[in-house]
């Protein structure tokens, strides 16, 4: 049996985070000693380094938690585990053609300065303080 920070240790996730978890149901509740100290199991650091895992994956808490069911069902077809990955797969080509765009824009605006002017006539913040960059217009609001 391990405390938290021994669990935080050998799972390398936040002590606040595992309460996170813990919060949200996505681990059971330990069991307390009598100090009252969380007491986790092998079993629990299993669980905690698969949700670690699923993170680093950049899998949502709701995908990790259909993850885990699906693991409780050892004898179920994997089927819907590939729709849930072909789903996550497809959030990231997303994302990484949304970056590749930013890219393309972040290259033209540097092109825009030389790096020789004063900052009167910086060709970046001129660019920045004018006209909307390609991509920008489609209705939504940036932050402030």
């Amino acid at each position: 049996m391990m405390r938290i920070g021994e669990l935080s240790t050998a799972a390398e996730v936040d002590v606040e985070t595992i309460r996170y978890y813990e919060k949200i149901d996505l681990m059971p509740a330990p069991e307390r000693g009598a100090n009252g100290y969380r007491s986790y199991s092998s079993r629990q650091l299993a669980q905690l380094t698969f949700i670690r895992h699923c993170r680093a994956l950049d899998i949502g808490l709701a995908d990790i938690r259909r993850l885990l069911e699906f693991s409780n069902h050892p004898d179920a077809s994997c089927g819907d585990i590939n729709l849930l990955i072909d789903e996550q797969l497809e959030r990231v080509r997303t994302r990484l053609g949304n970056l590749h765009a930013l890219e393309r824009q972040l290259q033209e605006l540097r092109s825009c300065c030389t790096g020789d002017s004063a900052m009167h006539g910086c060709g970046i913040l001129n660019e920045l303080s004018s006209t909307p960059m390609a991509g920008d217009g489609d209705g939504e609001k940036t932050q402030p």
